[in-house]
């Protein structure tokens, strides 16, 4: 049985930390389960729809959690879609548990 890398190896205290910031922020929590409830990438229009603020706004939420680790951006020529990073998710919450 082949593990993950985030099974493997434990996140750096930067990334640990950049989470937690990340997560910390209502609006990017909130973006943030909205792409894990979708089962494929979901575009950044769908995103946009739920949360009442400019595209350049989403576009910084989505960034800080893409600096994370915790999505990835898709993109195809103009338009973006999001991916959850859930093994990234998954490792952080095991090294909290780890507290």
């Amino acid at each position: 049985m082949i593990k993950s890398t985030a099974q493997q190896f434990p996140l750096s205290e930067s990334q640990i930390a950049l989470i937690a910031r990340a997560l910390a922020d209502s609006r990017r929590f909130r973006i943030l389960i909205q792409i894990g409830d979708s089962e494929q990438a979901l575009p950044c229009a769908e995103v946009l729809k739920v949360h009442p603020v400019s595209a350049a706004t989403v576009s910084h939420h989505t960034k800080e959690l893409e600096r994370a680790g915790l999505i990835a951006t898709l993109r195809e020529g103009k338009y973006a879609s999001f991916m959850i990073q859930r093994e990234v998710l998954h490792a952080y919450a095991r090294q909290l548990m780890q507290i």
